[in-house]
């Protein structure tokens, strides 16, 4: 057992990760983690920090390889958001903190997830610290692609590209891993598009399943103008509702903790004193809905986008397989139905809505449109 266990697929990228732990000369301050979504770069950055912290290398049963990974290492910090952007007021401790040395362990990692996610201003404020680092900090970076970070950050950080891993390297996975039958193991792989996560997910959860099979009939269900009205109310309902029953319960805990923490427990209204923490926790409870509603929008896009792909596979001829094999009769329904230039115009305008999402267009907008462009033409 190690800490690279579980990590599919990235064989090249853990050889230069392993060899940076055992020799200096390989080794550097700042590090760009980049690949597409489901690579496992978080997991691999995570990785990277324990084996940089374990006196073996990365053993995965030591102290700091156990603490590493579950969260407790005192001189490991995790920058997250679950809101839109990561806001400055998040970033500025890390530029103090990564001028301390260590405290236990044998380096100081800073890593943050979703850099991709720091605006300008933001990626302005950590550019001095990545200029003159502390002798033993290490900053972890992970984003998409390099061209989602700012070029100054990305200058001074060394780059390490992920892949998308195998689909049978997937399906190994989750059947030893989780005991998943082969079968069911290939389909989730393939429909997930070697994302590990979102693969689990689907194998081990057939409401999962039945959702995303919902998404891709959205595609057949649309014949004119009004039924793409309709579905797009329908995604977009299914978006606000999943990112709800995702955050309510853990919005009423932190509200609750808060208000414990503050004395003002049980109280009938809130007092003035305490407003303006409760007003905040609230702010960063939207954001976090918001950024959770636009996921799963994104994801179904995603979906739809891997439906079209086998629609033009089909209608090419092309001897690839096909991303959805449990859909095969809607992929050839739509594909005898349409044309190749149709079906391309049909993946620019889910691209576009994509685009339009993190633009901050209002999502029933951005997917009114995509929907009526989904219609079939003449």
């Amino acid at each position: 057992m190690s800490v690279w266990d579980g990590l599919v697929g990235q064989e090249p990228a853990i050889a230069e990760l392993q060899c940076a732990v055992v020799d200096p000369q390989a080794m550097t301050h700042a590090w760009l983690f980049t690949g597409p979504p489901g690579s496992g770069r978080s997991n691999l950055a995570r990785a990277f920090a324990a084996a940089l912290q374990c006196e073996q290398g990365g053993c995965g049963t030591c102290h700091a390889c156990t603490t590493v990974r579950s969260g407790t290492h005192p001189d490991v910090t995790v920058v997250a958001t679950e809101g839109v952007n990561i806001l400055i007021d998040a970033v500025r401790p890390l530029v103090e903190l990564a001028q301390r040395s260590p405290s236990e362990g044998r380096w100081r990692v800073i890593l943050v997830e979703d850099a991709d996610r720091l605006v300008e201003k933001t990626s302005n404020v950590l550019l001095k610290a990545l200029e003159e680092p502390a002798a033993r900090t290490v900053w972890m970076l992970c984003a998409p692609s390099p061209q989602d970070v700012l070029v100054t950050l990305r200058s001074r950080s060394r780059a390490v590209a992920l892949r998308v891993p195998p689909v049978e390297a997937v399906v190994d996975l989750l059947v030893a891993r989780d005991g998943i039958d082969r079968e069911v193991a290939e389909v989730a792989a393939r429909a997930a598009q070697s994302h590990v996560g979102i693969a689990r997910r689907l194998a081990r959860d057939p409401e999962a399943r039945r959702r995303r099979s919902d998404v891709l009939q959205v595609a057949a269900r649309i014949r004119g103008v009004g039924d793409a009205v309709l579905a797009a109310g329908d995604l977009v309902a299914t978006a606000q509702a999943d990112a709800k029953a995702a955050t309510e319960e853990r919005d009423a805990a932190e509200r609750a903790a808060l208000l414990r923490t503050l004395g003002a427990e049980g109280a009938t209204t809130i007092p003035p004193a305490v407003r303006a923490q409760v007003r905040q926790l609230e702010e960063d409870q939207k954001r976090r809905a918001t950024r959770a509603q636009r996921d799963v929008l994104d994801r179904a896009m995603l979906d739809l986008l891997s439906l079209y792909r086998d629609v033009l596979v089909v209608q090419l001829g092309a001897d690839v397989s096909l991303v959805n094999l449990d859909h095969d009769a809607t992929v050839r329904e739509l594909a005898a139905a349409s044309t190749p230039e149709q079906t391309l115009r049909r993946m620019d305008a889910i691209n576009q809505a994509r685009t339009r999402l993190e633009g901050n267009v209002a999502p029933l907008l951005a997917v009114e449109a995509m929907a009526i462009a989904l219609r079939p033409q003449g």
